[in-house]
């Protein structure tokens, strides 16, 4: 099994897509991708098929990583606390039946959005979350939404081992400029894992298209050459459904070159 902080591919960058089931894993594999993705969102649909991902992985060698569910009201300390938390949880007692080495979460940080109590609670809540998870030797890794590297800067600064999945197509959103640029420049190092995908621009959760790259506005050719400034060479993910990565997969593969 290929390790997320030592990947292999063309450029030292692997690539994979997301797997919302263990049928999508066999269609990843097809298109000569390196890892899969797995969405928990629901629970108990993910205990289901742990067997059938289990089988899936071994028949096909791609390794997985874990996305986590979304935290739902982002100013509802109530319902982190009593539902989002425990789910987190759960999911890292299930991982090391995948060899699953890195969970990406949602936990909007954006300060013009959530408020700053919640901002303190959201990141006390990781502290304990990047305890549980380093015992069984996960990586954690927080996912810009709209944040800009501002927003990033106290749980960075607080949690010395809270890395992050870079998101370039939700930088493009709730903002005039892609915000991936400076948190690039700032974070260089606590980028793990990033996500790909396109989208228009916009200032509604609607706007998040999940376009194939090339489709939208964009910049990945200068995101990617940011990206080679600091060095990446870990994994990227295509958020995209297996049939609408097959189109774009030449023009990510000349990214990565």
């Amino acid at each position: 099994m290929r390790s997320n902080t030592n990947p292999v591919g063309r450029s030292g960058i692997a690539l994979g897509g997301t797997a919302r089931n263990p049928g999508d894993v066999a269609a990843l594999h097809d298109l000569g991708l390196e890892f899969a993705e797995i969405p928990v969102g629901d629970l108990n649909e993910f205990k289901k098929n742990i067997t059938t991902f289990l089988k899936a992985k071994e028949k096909t060698h791609l390794y997985y990583l874990c996305h986590g569910p979304r935290e739902g009201d982002p100013n509802n300390i109530s319902s982190l606390e009593r539902d989002y938390f425990p789910h987190v949880l759960d999911i890292l007692d299930m991982m090391p039946a995948l060899s699953m080495s890195l969970l990406t979460l949602h936990l909007w940080m954006d300060r013009r959005y959530v408020k700053a109590h919640v901002i303190d609670f959201k990141i006390e809540l990781l502290r304990t979350i990047i305890h549980k998870a380093k015992e069984k030797g996960i990586i954690i890794c927080l996912e810009n939404l709209s944040e800009d590297w501002q927003d990033l800067r106290r749980p960075s600064h607080e949690l010395a081992h809270l890395n992050l999945t870079l998101d370039v197509g939700h930088g493009q959103l709730l903002r005039k400029e892609n915000t991936t640029f400076g948190i690039i420049r700032t974070y260089p190092d606590r980028i793990k894992h990033v996500h790909l995908h396109d989208n228009l621009g916009g200032n509604r959760p609607e706007e998040d298209l999940h376009l194939p790259p090339g489709r939208g506005i964009v910049d990945f050719k200068n995101i990617f050459a940011a990206l080679g400034t600091v060095g990446y060479e870990k994994t990227v993910t295509l958020e995209l459904k297996p049939q609408e990565i097959k189109p774009c997969l030449g023009f990510v593969r000349k990214l990565i070159v």
